[in-house]
């Protein structure tokens, strides 16, 4: 005959016993193995957390600076692709050097090799890429 003191012991046990308790870890971060459609939630969660805003609420442009930013941003392109026609172009010249702002570039096609020179005047930088020349038969 079992008393009601040994009947909850072993109901106890019986829950406790690691074959009844199977935990299992589920990241909750996609990049941990996460389900990633929490990563939209939890870039949320970390831009509200942020610390660091820009002041004035964020990064609210005019319409002229808008304007002016994508204007500037189109004749550095252009700037960058005549620049890569003076040394890669069917025209391609052996050496040359291109000013503009505080930065000079300066190259130099050896034949084996392009040597570019880029120099940062307001900072003093002296930047040099070594680009090997593609040899065709």
């Amino acid at each position: 005959m079992l008393h009601k003191g040994s009947i909850s012991i072993v109901a106890l046990g019986l829950l406790a016993s690691p074959a009844l308790a199977d935990i299992v870890y589920k990241p909750i971060n996609p990049s941990f193995g996460g389900e990633p459609f929490n990563s939209s939630h939890l870039q949320g969660l970390a831009g509200t957390q942020n610390p660091f805003k820009k002041e004035g609420g964020g990064s609210a442009q005019s319409s002229s600076e808008r304007f002016l930013s994508m204007l500037q941003s189109r004749l550095y392109s252009a700037l960058a692709s005549q620049v890569s026609d003076a040394i890669f172009g069917e025209n391609a010249q052996p050496s040359g050097t291109i000013r503009f702002d505080d930065q000079e570039i300066t190259f130099n096609n050896s034949g084996d090799s392009i040597e570019l020179t880029i120099t940062d005047f307001s900072t003093g930088e002296v930047t040099t890429i070594v680009i090997p020349n593609l040899v065709t038969n």
